[in-house]
């Protein structure tokens, strides 16, 4: 097997340059606030048709940036990761503002300690015959109002505080990161954006600029590039008021904390003693674990979990901060066995993907070094030294690596939940146990997945109600892949909160949000036990390629023609 040879990298941007850009947007930040709701919704409304335009372009670049050729069917990854979210992203901000900051949610309820609870998908026939049976909900905050819009709420009286630069700092691993994380702070935040690419996807930044040009064009929004040099230089610029970035929990602490080592850095965050004090809001990452709820599967329900968390284990070569990381079953699970061993399969059957991300082979070989037995079940390639092949990690327990270790890269642990006996198989006993393990012992809150058989959730209804409840999650996927929160959008997308300075772990702040909530604190999207036709995120999806492009077209302008097109291609996944 060989891969696409990637773009050319970007020439750094002169730091004189990042300077200029820096105070040209600086001289704006008040003309900013000025723009009426009406004309952000038309900025957007450009920026929709601009993207759609540099659609293909887009989707070409950054297949190759993962060594994908753009006409492999597996570069609708790029379409559906990319191009799709940014354009909804925009479209449905642009809606939000043209009903004042305040859209109205399809339904509210009141849910666990009096919050409420916001459906804010499906909101449209379209949305609903498009995605049968899934529906989101934004959990708001336990004691506080379910307000929106907070920066367009009282635009002719005193306003937020005085306006600011963000610097935003791109993700590397998905081509959407940069873009929406820019709207947020632009649309959401008020802040207009210093966007410095990641070294990773750098090449798709000029793309980018053409999607964004009415941003970049009227000053409000401006693109640099280049490594950590540049990012510290600008995170340490007067004029930047605040930063956010998708990424590291390292890179954050580099910033925060500074020091020369880690040493040192330990030494300042124990003084509290922080090298950078602007406020910053990230997204990190996790250890995304998946808990299995022991229930009467089917042979059929057996394979097609199996090829559901091996294609969250495998979507984008495993570089996701909610790719699944740890499958958690019930020890005494009568199909526990057929199900791990289904799962070994799918994974072996998924080609082998190029390992694009910088670090992946040493964090592999890091955990193959404190995990002997674990068993590679993925083909390598001829080209060996790009690949991470698919990994199983068996019986690692609560307090191992594995669970307080990202590995960002094609590894998967298996952890076993329960007393050696019948009563381990208990769906009340283990939800109850497995919610535990989840807020313990695995790092991060930003996503999670429960897998519940129909008949087990109807028979434990509420300890499913308070298992949801109870997870310190900022998103929970409930038979669905967490990554579903991310594309769908509307949704909050962000960790839990509650993280410090000192233990960010997973980050601080939402993106997204486009119901511009003001207090979420988590979003729960739920879906059938089996789902159809072939999900898009589904490694084995056979038209990927030729449903992101229909998918692209139709959140660019919804028709019942263009819904058409997405369930044509949609059935032939």
């Amino acid at each position: 097997m060989t891969f696409a040879a990637p773009p050319g990298p970007m020439p750094p941007t002169s730091l004189a340059d990042v300077d200029a850009a820096i105070d040209a947007l600086h001289e704006k930040r008040r003309a900013w606030r000025s723009v009426s709701l009406e004309e952000r919704a038309a900025l957007l409304d450009r920026c929709v048709a601009a993207t759609a335009a540099v659609a293909e372009k887009w989707a070409d670049v950054g297949a190759r940036i993962k060594g994908i050729e753009p006409t492999d069917v597996l570069a609708g990854e790029e379409w559906l990761a990319g191009v799709m979210p940014t354009v909804r992203n925009a479209r449905l901000l642009a809606q939000a503002l043209r009903s004042q900051g305040r859209p109205r949610p399809a339904a509210t309820r009141t849910g666990p300690g009096g919050r409420t609870i916001a459906r804010v998908f499906p909101s449209t026939l379209m949305e609903r015959l498009m995605f049968a049976g899934i529906h989101a909900d934004v959990w708001i905050e336990k004691g506080k109002p379910a307000s929106q819009g907070a920066i367009y709420r009282d635009r002719a009286g005193s306003g937020p505080p005085e306006p600011r630069v963000c610097l935003v700092l791109g993700g590397g691993n998905v081509s959407s990161i940069p873009a929406m994380d820019a709207f947020y702070k632009l649309f959401v935040e008020d802040e207009l954006v210093l966007l410095k690419m990641n070294p990773v996807n750098e090449a798709i930044g000029p793309v980018l600029a053409a999607a964004l040009a009415p941003l970049v064009d009227a000053g409000w929004l401006a693109i640099v590039y280049g490594g950590a040099e540049v990012g510290a230089h600008a995170a340490a610029h007067p004029k930047i008021g605040s930063l956010h970035v998708t990424g590291s929990d390292r890179t954050y602490d580099a910033i925060v904390w500074g020091g020369a080592s880690p040493d040192e850095r330990a030494a300042r965050k124990a003084r509290r003693e922080r090298a950078n004090d602007k406020p910053f809001s990230a997204e990190l990452g996790c250890v995304t674990p998946v808990l299995v709820v022991p229930g009467p599967w089917s042979h059929a329900d057996l394979r097609f979990q199996a090829r559901h968390v091996a294609s969250m284990v495998t979507q984008n070569a495993s570089f996701n901060c909610n790719a699944g990381k740890v499958v958690v079953v019930a020890k005494q699970w009568l199909q526990k066995d057929a199900f791990l061993a289904a799962l070994r399969e799918e994974l072996a059957r998924t080609p082998p993907r190029k390992a694009y991300y910088p670090g992946a082979r040493e964090r592999y070989a890091a955990f193959l070094e404190r995990y002997p037995r674990a068993e590679v079940v993925g083909r390598t390639s001829d080209a060996a030294d790009d690949v991470v092949p698919w990994t199983v990690i068996p019986d690692v327990s609560a307090d191992d690596y594995a669970l307080r270790n990202e590995a960002f890269c094609g590894i998967v642990a298996v952890h076993e939940l329960g007393a050696a006996d019948a009563a381990g198989a208990s769906p009340a006993r283990f939800l109850e146990e497995a919610v535990k393990l989840a807020n313990e012992s695995c790092w991060g809150t930003l996503s999670c997945c429960l897998l519940v058989h129909p008949a087990t959730e109807e028979a434990h209804e509420r300890e499913l109600a308070e298992a949801i409840d109870a997870l310190r999650y900022g998103a929970i996927g409930v038979n669905v892949w967490p990554g579903v929160i991310y594309g769908l959008v509307s949704p909050t997308w962000g960790a839990y909160p509650g993280h410090t300075p000192e233990d960010i772990q997973s980050g601080t702040g939402v993106v997204h949000n486009t119901w511009l909530f003001d207090h979420p604190e988590k979003s729960v999207v739920s879906a059938p036990f089996r789902i159809r036709p072939t999900p898009a995120w589904f490694g084995d999806h056979e038209n990927l390629l030729e449903l992101g492009r229909r998918l692209v077209d139709f959140e660019a302008a919804p028709s019942w023609g263009r819904f058409a097109k997405v369930a044509l291609a949609a059935l032939k996944g």
